[in-house]
């Protein structure tokens, strides 16, 4: 088990020198509203009660790769290969059988996707990865998985108004990170050109440097649901490479 207030305080506090670099991979990209909602899809209540015996619209590529112990799974489709507009749903597992509990609209990179993210590339990496540790300026919602409050994840008021709440709630995505660290934790264990702190956090209306973005009710939906002991992971691209 992780000494949490000890080495989430010493982290938090080390990553603070390092906030502009860190909060540039989701941070201002400068784009504008594609006029979607970010808040509960009209759609969820149809998606509840749905079971499956495969994420749907993912391909054995990607299905491959979801762990054999993962029993929840956030999946993002991505509108396309350079949309900035997705589709979100979380999926339980029981057996061998999935259920898809909600689904809502979101938001990904401003320039769409990529198989090879790189530093700056304005794209979300596309693939499957672990959901390990959460955070945020506000306090902790009640999430499930270790959560870290800290101020030093504030987006900097320089940036647009509408940024400024970005990273209230932040989901670690574990994307060339180290588990176990806050999200804002600046290392990068295959280099910094391959890019960092890739984050499900709250939307604000158009795309984003290379996270997935979704409005403030769902980010704590998710905080609240996703549980370390039910090793939640997320599946996510655009559409097309999903189904490959």
């Amino acid at each position: 088990m992780r000494n949490a207030g000890a080495v989430r305080a010493g982290v938090a506090m080390a990553a603070c020198g390092v906030l502009l670099t860190t909060l540039a991979a989701c941070g201002a990209d400068g784009g504008t509203s594609s006029g979607r909602s970010s808040g509960d899809d009209a759609r969820s209540d149809e998606a509840r009660a749905v079971d499956l015996k495969r994420i749907p619209d993912v391909g054995d590529r990607y299905q491959k790769q979801i762990p054999a112990n993962a029993r929840q799974v956030v999946a993002v489709y991505g509108d396309g290969e350079n949309s900035a507009d997705s589709t979100i749903a979380l999926f339980t597992r029981t057996g061998d059988t999935w259920k898809k509990e909600r689904a809502w609209s979101g938001h990904n990179g401003k320039k769409g996707w990529t198989t090879e993210h790189r530093e700056n590339d304005k794209r979300s990496p596309v693939g499957v990865f672990t959901l390990s540790d959460a955070g945020g300026v506000l306090a902790d919602p009640g999430a499930k998985l270790p959560y870290t409050q800290t101020a030093s994840i504030q987006a900097p008021h320089y940036w647009a108004k509408s940024h400024w709440h970005d990273f209230d709630y932040v989901i670690a995505i574990d994307y060339n990170r180290v588990k176990g660290t806050p999200p804002n934790d600046p290392n990068r264990p295959q280099g910094q050109s391959k890019g960092g702190s890739i984050w499900l956090h709250m939307d604000h209306g158009s795309g984003t440097s290379a996270c997935v973005s979704q409005s403030k009710a769902n980010m704590e939906y998710l905080l609240k649901t996703l549980d370390p002991k039910q090793h939640p992971v997320v599946v996510m691209g655009d559409k097309a490479e999903l189904k490959a």
